[in-house]
């Protein structure tokens, strides 16, 4: 069954190619966006990475002077007053910011111990454990963090390997490498953190070092927590039945999907590169994910992509010829939201050192 399975997907691989749409920006040798692009939210000397996108809200995480942060705006003005969720601390780290529909904010946070996923309601300064918090004290380093729209359902991963764990833990209130704020897929690389020396492709193949992690989903109604092997960078479906998430096989890195409760595993993508970051639509119908699949496993080169759940086409969204556009989520329905390092004065061929929020219009 998985086989037929896996075969019908492998022949739905095929990227079409969309009519260009109207731009400002043309690539040098002419060629355009497959979509206009605009940038979104721009803070000078501030990296904004990672939107998240539930009711009225938009939550995305920064970086500033050395310090990570998680903000929510109001998605239909993202550029007026914003609230941040407010440090506890000296030096505290907050990252991972998930927007929940009723205005509350899911974050990572090293406030109480080492590194820990908690829930601000949203409103005053009351927060919710995420996770059973007695089973993870001292033993589990969450990363990637992803809930519901509800807030209902949540997940995110760490690594069982102990060396790498304090590596990670040292790593999340750090000072990372610029490249790294934006591509939190690479926790889990070996190679990936080794700008000075270049980096290997992500490619079947490459040998990763790295132990694989685990994923983790805590239901909190039913205070029920499942774990996933060799799993990370989980999406929850808008039903709370399934969870996509990314696998590496092999050096190379795909999507897979399986129900919550420990159901059928199918593989989704099966690409010689690499597939990271999924985020479902509102309604369940489309998946978005970014991929370097077109610039033949670079590590720093990746585009937007979007897979039709029915059928599992997939289309390319972006394709600007020397940016990371990463994190990408659905402001609506016909609007899709990332960070990229694009510089906003020629976005199809130019980068800047840093990270900013942009968007597409799907017509």
């Amino acid at each position: 069954m998985k086989r037929k399975l896996l075969g019908f997907i492998g022949a739905a691989m095929l990227i079409t190619a969309l009519p260009a749409c109207a731009a400002t920006s043309i690539m040098p040798d002419g060629e355009k966006p497959l979509y206009p692009v605009s940038p979104l939210i721009v803070k000078k000397g501030v990296d904004t990475v990672y939107p998240s996108v539930a009711g009225d809200f938009m939550v995305f995480s920064t970086y500033h002077n050395d310090t990570f942060g998680v903000e929510r705006v109001s998605k239909n003005s993202p550029n007026a007053s914003s609230r941040a969720v407010k440090s506890m601390v000296i030096r505290e780290a907050i990252r991972f910011g998930v927007a929940v529909a009723d205005g509350s904010v899911g974050f990572v946070s090293n406030r109480t111990g080492p590194v820990s996923a908690w829930m601000w309601l949203g409103h005053g300064e009351s927060y919710a454990s995420i996770g059973q918090m007695s089973s993870f004290r001292g033993s589990v380093a969450p990363y990637h963090l992803n809930g519901s729209a509800d807030g209902k359902i949540w997940c995110f991963d760490t690594t069982l390997q102990k060396i790498r764990q304090n590596e990670i833990l040292n790593e999340f209130s750090g000072h990372p490498f610029v490249e790294l704020v934006g591509q939190t897929w690479r926790t889990y690389d070996s190679d990936s953190f080794m700008h000075k020396q270049g980096y290997k492709k992500t490619e079947t193949g490459k040998k990763n070092k790295l132990f694989p992690p685990v994923l983790y989903v805590f239901n909190r109604t039913t205070v029920q927590l499942n774990m996933i092997p060799n799993a990370f960078d989980g999406t929850i479906s808008p039903d709370g039945r399934k969870v996509v998430f990314v696998r590496e096989t092999n050096g190379n890195y795909d999507l897979w999907m399986q129900t919550i409760d420990g159901g059928e595993l199918v593989q989704l993508t099966d690409s010689r590169f690499g597939d990271f970051e999924p985020q479902f639509s509102p309604d369940g119908s489309k998946l978005l994910f970014v991929s370097n699949r077109d610039y033949s496993g670079t590590v720093t080169r990746s585009s937007i992509y979007m897979m039709d759940m029915k059928n599992y086409q997939i289309t390319r969204l972006t394709n600007a010829r020397n940016a990371v556009d990463g994190g990408p989520a659905w402001l609506d329905r016909k609007t899709v939201v990332f960070h990229s390092d694009r510089n906003p004065d020629n976005p199809q061929s130019k980068t800047i050192s840093g990270w900013n929020i942009w968007q597409l219009k799907l017509d």
